[in-house]
């Protein structure tokens, strides 16, 4: 069977559970024409490098598939049809990597270096507050 590389990406507004669910759902409908998803990465909300439909940032999801081309045919159908996804893309490689992929990479280097310097989640880019060097 061919191999694909899929890559979507979500809306901001959608819930972490809500790209789960849908990741979940693209994964039944490539099983049920006959293929499989060989590997899945959520890479998790980046910014996007410009704007789409008025969104700044996205849930971006790899697939890794080993699936006939009319299942990835009705995956991409039903990707276009929810109102969550915003962008996709498939291409059709001679083999699969192995391993994390350079998006993977760069997620966890980011949270490496993001713990390193003591940056909290709810304050992108922030520090944390510190008591060292302080003057009372």
């Amino acid at each position: 069977m061919p191999l694909y590389e899929h890559v979507f990406i979500a809306r901001q507004d959608a819930a972490q559970a809500q790209v789960d669910q849908l990741t979940e759902q693209m994964k039944g409908v490539i099983e049920a024409g006959g293929g499989k998803v060989t590997k899945h990465e959520a890479w998790g909300l980046r910014s996007l490098t410009f704007k789409i439909n008025k969104n700044r940032k996205g849930h971006y999801v790899l697939f890794n598939i080993d699936a006939p081309a009319a299942a990835v045919a009705e995956m991409e159908r039903q990707l276009r049809l929810n109102e969550d996804v915003i962008r996709q893309l498939t291409v059709r490689v001679e083999e699969l990597e192995e391993g994390p992929s350079a998006g993977m990479l760069a997620k966890q280097a980011k949270e490496r270096r993001d713990a390193k310097w003591g940056r909290r989640e709810d304050e992108p880019g922030g520090y944390e507050a510190s008591d060292e060097g302080v003057a009372s």
